[in-house]
């Protein structure tokens, strides 16, 4: 039983790191594709910043950043600009 427990809590503690990694990409690939396709003066680290602390604080804006880089990923900016509009607004300008 003790066993158990610690093998439940090392595989918690993964998962819990694993989230906070994942908001850190997804955080990255839209603020620098936002300042790559529409603004070079975009300050992409207040994004990243903005947007990390965001998605460590509520779960919905999390999951707005996943959902915008999924959609972002592997398409022109062009594309993004009609096909990504509701999944990143909350996230980028």
């Amino acid at each position: 039983m003790k066993c158990l427990s610690c093998v439940s809590l090392v595989v918690g503690l993964a998962l819990a790191g694993c989230g906070s990694i994942d908001a850190v990409i997804d955080c990255h690939s839209i603020c620098s594709r936002y300042s790559d396709c529409w603004d070079a003066n975009y300050d992409v680290g207040a994004c990243e910043a903005r947007c990390r602390t965001h998605s460590s604080t509520d779960t919905a804006y999390r999951h707005d950043a996943d959902q915008c880089s999924a959609c972002i990923n592997d398409r022109a900016c062009t594309t993004v600009a009609f096909n990504c509009t509701l999944q990143c607004v909350s996230v980028v300008p």
